[in-house]
């Protein structure tokens, strides 16, 4: 009798009853069909990642390739989109003028770095408008279709680019480069992750709800405390260690970064008025829906790591 006195006289308590009408209001944001996405998305990641693991522990070569073919994918993506909208950017001198900056970026092509992304860059600016002057007899959308070709190429070469730029030739993790490697993806899934989880329980003020009504500060904050947790464990394999006021920075430039590479996809996505990119990674919509992020951070911690010297 005692023990149900007890219970009935907590139950009673305001705060009992806000705290459970708080918890009932989160449990209901986990719908069926949100916990069916949850599932395919769980799913595609435990298949994905290890993937993603494995190319970054041999480097070189094999994170050529990779890149390689997330370029292709990204840029069939966005010539898809585009082309709804009615464009017709130059799609293979895109993908061709990535793979050559991708060669430029592996360390064997250190000394003439400098000069043949020069080149490359003339080539993709001037290039790419003389052709269109050549087989376009009517303007039409010729200007249009131009800029789209630079953007497909620095949207998504450039900054992949710099993923194997960062991660180097040396295969395993016996390299630095390897763990940097590994802050970079985990430091931005773990950042997409809380965002999700955050928004979708927490989630009451809008970021950029003309751009994308979904997002919310809390789901950033969310990101930014599991980024920075990631980043935190996963520095310390890296030798020599790196000191706290980095890892800070880090956390907060990886956070920051993913966030802007998030809407800027967004944006796209709302002027092509596509939800998904595309439906490559089951659950996860297209592959740009999935590099998004990662675009921008790979770019902050690159120079951040070159600049610092801490690579």
């Amino acid at each position: 009798m005692r023990d149900d006195a007890w219970r009935i006289t907590l139950r009673n308590q305001p705060w009992y009853r806000r705290a459970a009408s708080y918890t009932q209001h989160l449990i209901s944001r986990a719908t069926p069909d949100w916990l069916k996405s949850l599932s395919k998305r769980l799913i595609t990641a435990a298949i994905a990642i290890p993937i993603v693991l494995a190319i970054s522990w041999y480097g070189g070569w094999a994170a050529f390739g990779g890149a390689v073919l997330i370029l292709g994918l990204g840029i069939y993506e966005l010539h898809t989109m585009f082309h709804k909208l009615g464009y017709r950017p130059l799609t293979l001198f895109s993908f061709c003028f990535g793979v050559a900056l991708f060669l430029a970026a592996l360390p064997l092509a250190a000394p003439y770095r400098s000069l043949v992304v020069e080149a490359l860059i003339s080539l993709l600016v001037l290039g790419s408008l003389s052709w269109l002057l050549l087989t376009r007899h009517a303007p039409g959308t010729a200007l249009m279709d131009w800029a789209l070709t630079l953007v497909m190429s620095l949207y998504l070469a450039w900054p992949i680019s710099y993923l194997l730029a960062l991660r180097g030739m040396v295969v395993g993790t016996g390299s630095p480069r390897f763990w940097w490697m590994v802050v970079v993806f985990l430091g931005v899934w773990a950042f997409d992750s809380g965002a999700y989880f955050a928004g979708r329980f927490f989630g009451a003020h809008a970021l950029a709800p003309a751009i994308s009504p979904g997002k919310t500060w809390e789901g950033v904050v969310g990101g930014s405390l599991l980024a920075l947790a990631s980043v935190f464990v996963f520095t310390r394999f890296i030798t020599p260690p790196i000191a706290w006021y980095h890892v800070v920075a880090l956390g907060i430039l990886i956070s920051f970064a993913a966030t802007i590479g998030d809407l800027a996809e967004s944006l796209i996505k709302r002027q092509a008025n596509v939800k998904d990119s595309g439906n490559f990674f089951v659950g996860h919509g297209g592959v740009l829906d999935r590099i998004d992020s990662l675009l921008f951070a790979i770019v902050v911690v690159y120079f951040y790591t070159a600049l610092l010297g801490l690579i």
